[in-house]
């Protein structure tokens, strides 16, 4: 990590990036990295406020987690690893089941566990059998299906208080277009704010907790209870997280005209060994963070030491247990009105991975595996049991989307073969 200095270590040369093995002047450095700090906060602090996870233990691991992937990657791919959205639905049905943190941060350990076997072999033979394996039509179906299945979680704060519901959504797209560079792509956190305003002047905020709480302390660990009639509702989320991780790398390779197609392995074993880290000491699952491209490509710094300040920084805010408890008094209508944008985006996000790459919906096959994934995923709200297994809507729409492509695709194959 012996970053040399840009230029005079002031400004940048025009026309040029500062490299990712290369930084500014330390003031201008530490200016950026409080940058990415906001970038990932509000969807960071999100994750573990929507699942019930202690908010600064969270913090604590996704610091962790950057300087891990930093070092995994020796330092050639700049990115802040924030807390997943992709085990948002099977943390919360594990939580809500009467099971508990336990067996929910035994899924996070085993999904990183099988998303570092991946990087592993990705290292090794690269990413060809994962093109082969989830082709965009079933990608895609994937992706949506995990944001859709989380729709049912924002029906009850709809409900029961509207106003800070959909006051919440409404600031949250207003600042998203009313506000342009930094503010603009803090808009989740803007309209956090927002709701959290309209939600203290109906009187729906408690703030007893954190006069309780203390100034200075440690963060929250837990340790996890490994159950495995729940992997099922886990494992579907690594093809997310891969998804993620490959489309960041290939993101930051085009930004820095630098082919980083070799680190791809790298990547997902950081990500993989992260989530696994977190999950044996009680943080969210991890991945890299589309937030903080922005910040980059706005300010034309990839360098890898904001990475660490933010980072530290992160670490540091998580023996702030005062802090903690008043993320945790943020009310549930904002979170409801948070959880409307935000799971809508991933499903949104599904359907752009097949607009980008052409997916022939007139093609039969295409149709049924996208439209038998996603009605699943959506019918099933709740777990079901088959034997001593249970799964969720996103375990089944997941596995039904596999099914039915390979099915179809190796019947047309071998029909037209015997032709």
């Amino acid at each position: 990590m012996g970053w040399t200095v840009h230029g005079d270590g002031k400004s940048i040369t025009p026309g040029e990036v500062v490299a990712p093995n290369e930084r500014l002047h330390w003031p201008q450095t530490i200016s950026i990295g409080t940058q990415h700090i906001l970038a990932m906060f509000g969807s960071t602090i999100l994750v573990p406020t929507l699942t019930g996870f202690p908010v600064t233990t969270t913090l604590f691991f996704t610091g962790l987690a950057t300087i891990l992937f930093l070092l995994i990657t020796a330092g050639k791919v700049p990115s802040y690893l924030g807390s997943s959205f992709a085990l948002l639905a099977p943390v919360g049905a594990t939580m809500t089941s009467g099971g508990g943190m336990g067996p929910a941060l035994g899924g996070i350990v085993m999904t990183g566990a099988l998303l570092l076997l991946v990087g592993a072999i990705v290292q090794k033979s690269g990413t060809g059998w994962i093109h082969a394996l989830m082709p965009p039509v079933v990608m895609g179906t994937i992706v949506a299906l995990i944001g859709l299945n989380l729709a049912s979680a924002t029906l009850t704060p709809m409900k029961t208080v509207p106003l800070t519901t959909f006051g919440t959504v409404l600031a949250i797209v207003i600042a998203t277009v009313a506000f342009k560079g930094l503010f603009g792509r803090l808009s989740i956190l803007v309209g956090l704010v927002a709701g959290y305003l309209l939600a203290m002047i109906q009187g729906q905020v408690d703030f007893s907790a954190v006069g309780k709480a203390p100034w200075i302390g440690l963060p929250q660990f837990a340790t996890p209870v490994f159950d495995f009639s729940v992997a099922l509702m886990f494992l579907p989320a690594v093809f997310v997280l891969v998804a993620e991780n490959i489309g960041h790398v290939s993101t930051v390779g085009l930004m820095t005209k630098t082919d980083l197609s070799g680190y791809n392995g790298r990547a997902l074993m950081a990500d993989g060994a992260a989530t696994v880290i977190a999950g044996l000491g009680g943080g969210s699952a991890t991945t890299t963070y589309a937030e903080n491209i922005g910040v980059m490509a706005a300010s034309r710094v990839y360098s890898t030491a904001a990475y660490f300040v933010a980072a530290i920084a992160a670490m540091a805010l998580a023996f702030l247990p005062k802090f903690g408890a008043l993320i945790s008094t943020i009310p549930a209508g904002v979170i409801g009105g948070a959880g409307i944008v935000l799971y809508g985006m991933i499903g949104i996000i599904g359907a752009r991975l097949w607009i980008e790459n052409k997916v022939d919906f007139q093609n039969p096959i295409n149709l049924m595996t996208a439209g038998s994934g996603l009605i699943i995923a959506i019918a099933v709200t709740q777990e079901i049991s088959y034997g001593p297994i249970q799964l969720g809507g996103i375990a089944m729409g997941t596995i039904a989307t596999l099914v039915v492509f390979h099915v179809m695709t190796t019947i047309t194959r071998l029909r037209h073969h015997s032709v």
